[in-house]
């Protein structure tokens, strides 16, 4: 039996955290009055709601989040720094890991303080979006774009825009990571969800924390193996994928 690749590691770490951002978010939003803190489109939208005076828009909670989001991958960004090789460079396995560890800690603190004040709401929303927001920052050196592990709106926009349909190419690689990374997250909102129909927000919270835990955990995996040579039909891919994107930039300079 053939060991998993680390790119194909790498990918499937990608789609786990990705998952987990969709059930945070289902979390978030269904206990933590109706905020995101993984999808920020969501919250922008929200927050100019408030703003022209749509009722029942929790304000302040879409105003922390987004401010957290931000603030954490600043500092997420400042951690890791840039220029690395394509991979998880240490910085981003240690930021993982902490922040694996701060989803448990948020568990425990969320457990024992029970109902929640809307203090303790929008200082929960905060912190979950700042995680998220260090968590993109951290996964950024692996390189793949078509899995933001946030966001899956450009990710559809992209698998269907580039299809056969669309009038695009794309490789077989980039439709699946594409894919699955929209299912992924659809998976994890739906995790989410169910486990709140039937426990609290702690309960529920433990379980994204499980998922987030599984993503950092392959990431780790694929960090420790050396990547191999890449095939001469994965070199045509990216040969494929780089004309299409030079296609682009040139119609796009034309227009």
């Amino acid at each position: 039996m053939r060991r998993p690749t680390p790119v194909g590691l790498y990918t499937s770490g990608l789609l786990l955290l990705t998952a987990a951002t969709g059930a945070i978010d289902a979390v978030s939003f269904l206990a933590l009055d109706g905020v995101f803190t993984g999808n920020m489109t969501g919250n922008v939208l929200f927050l100019a709601f408030a703003l022209v005076g749509v009722p029942d828009i929790p304000l302040l909670n879409n105003a922390f989040a987004l401010v957290g989001f931000a603030l954490g991958s600043v500092v997420g960004g400042r951690l890791v720094r840039r220029g690395h090789p394509v991979g998880l460079p240490a910085r981003s396995a240690w930021l993982l890991v902490a922040g694996t560890a701060l989803v448990f800690v948020l568990v425990g603190v969320w457990a024992a303080v029970g109902e929640l004040a809307a203090v303790g709401q929008i200082t929960l929303t905060a912190v979950l979006a700042a995680l998220m927001g260090a968590q993109v920052a951290a996964v950024k050196p692996v390189g793949n774009t078509d899995i933001t592990t946030v966001v899956v709106t450009s990710t559809l926009a992209n698998v269907t825009r580039e299809s056969r349909l669309g009038g695009g190419r794309q490789t077989g690689a980039q439709w699946r990571h594409r894919t699955f990374a929209v299912l992924a997250m659809g998976a994890g909102a739906a995790v989410g969800a169910a486990v709140l129909r039937v426990a609290d927000g702690p309960v529920a919270l433990a379980a994204c924390g499980v998922v987030f835990a599984a993503g950092v955990t392959v990431l780790l995996v694929a960090r420790g193996r050396p990547r191999r040579p890449a095939r001469p039909q994965e070199d045509a891919g990216r040969e494929v994928a780089g004309a299409s994107a030079r296609q682009e930039a040139v119609g796009l300079a034309a227009g």
